[in-house]
């Protein structure tokens, strides 16, 4: 036969760290043991964090409230019950002179004739319009919440005073009672 196939030892390269039965006992032991004290640590972090229970102010009534609370309100009001209602010169004075006073984005200044007089041939109405719904950089209502009635007084204000003649808008009547 060849002599390739020798009974020789290797040179102990292929020996194992382990050479005694107990080190055998203590490396099986080791690998069950310390992955399950570490995930008994681990659990017991995660359970023992702070976190409010029965009996904390977080679980009050006025807390789950603020927590629950519409991100949004619909106030419905009625024009004639909510008081007197503001002068044109009052919200003039209040929402559009912020604009209108400099002639800001394009906005005609109060009591410049030449660029209301356009505006004005169109009419109460349409200028109304522009008013309530916006134009331009003009949000609606001038970004105010008045009412239709005030706003219409202060497009009145703003056009008398660029030369038109129209007539403010009266206070809307509250409704008639039925009969008894």
């Amino acid at each position: 036969m060849s002599e390739a196939h020798t009974t020789e030892h290797d040179d102990g390269s292929h020996e194992s760290l382990i050479k005694t039965p107990t080190q055998l006992i203590w490396t099986v032991v080791a690998a069950f043991v310390v992955p399950v004290v570490l995930i008994i640590l681990l659990v017991n972090f995660v359970v023992s964090a702070d976190k409010p229970g029965a009996g904390s102010s977080s679980l009050d009534a006025e807390a789950v409230a603020r927590r629950i609370m519409p991100v949004g309100m619909v106030e419905l009001r009625d024009a004639a019950s909510a008081g007197a209602l503001k002068t044109g010169e009052q919200v003039y004075t209040e929402r559009c002179s912020a604009c209108h006073a400099a002639g800001v984005a394009g906005a005609p200044k109060f009591g410049d004739a030449a660029a209301w007089a356009p505006r004005i041939t169109a009419g109460y109405e349409a200028l109304l319009s522009s008013a309530l719904k916006g134009k331009g950089a003009m949000a609606a209502q001038g970004g105010g919440d008045l009412s239709d009635p005030e706003i219409g007084r202060a497009v009145v204000y703003m056009a008398n005073g660029g030369g038109a003649k129209f007539e403010e808008p009266k206070a809307p009547q509250p409704p008639a009672s039925a009969p008894q």
